[in-house]
């Protein structure tokens, strides 16, 4: 493997674009997912409001109501070697406010969001107990690589 992950971006801003991440640090939050699984990797990362996340929710999950983060990894024919690796749509407004309600930084629960989706689109999943420990993990270890702290400690 090559020791930098190449990764083609596609990102798209659904919502209002006040207050967001910039392109590079989505870059840098989903290149520190992917490091070490994938030479090279292309994305779509949709920005949604709440009405789209609902949408998507409901549609692909039948659960209500708009959620942070959805995952839709690529499903392509084993003998296409194409290195898409799929599409996260994140809910600008769940973000923040699950931010603000959990005490932290905003920026760094973007960063959170972006890895925890990425790593869905790499094949981690959190249904069973065993694959949650795992996922949850890594999370801390690549979120720790950034100088962010344990998502997942409680709030005091």
């Amino acid at each position: 493997m090559n020791t930098e992950t190449e990764l083609e971006l596609d990102l798209q801003i659904a919502c209002d674009a006040t207050t967001l991440p910039t392109e590079a640090q989505f870059v840098l939050w989903a290149k520190t997912a992917i490091q070490g699984r994938l030479d090279e990797a292309e994305l779509s990362i949709r920005l949604v409001d709440e009405v789209e996340s609902a949408e998507l929710n409901m549609q692909y999950r039948q659960k209500s109501g708009p959620t942070n983060v959805l995952s839709f990894p690529a499903d392509l024919p084993p003998e296409l070697e194409l290195p898409l690796l799929g599409d996260l749509a994140i809910c600008k407004q769940v973000v923040e406010r699950e931010a603000n309600e959990q005490h932290k930084a905003c920026l760094d629960h973007w960063a959170h969001m972006v890895i925890h989706g990425t790593l869905h689109l790499l094949g981690y999943d959190h249904i069973a107990d065993d694959e949650a420990e795992e996922m949850e993990a890594l999370e801390i270890a690549l979120l720790k690589t950034l100088n962010i702290s344990n998502p997942y400690t409680p709030i005091l």
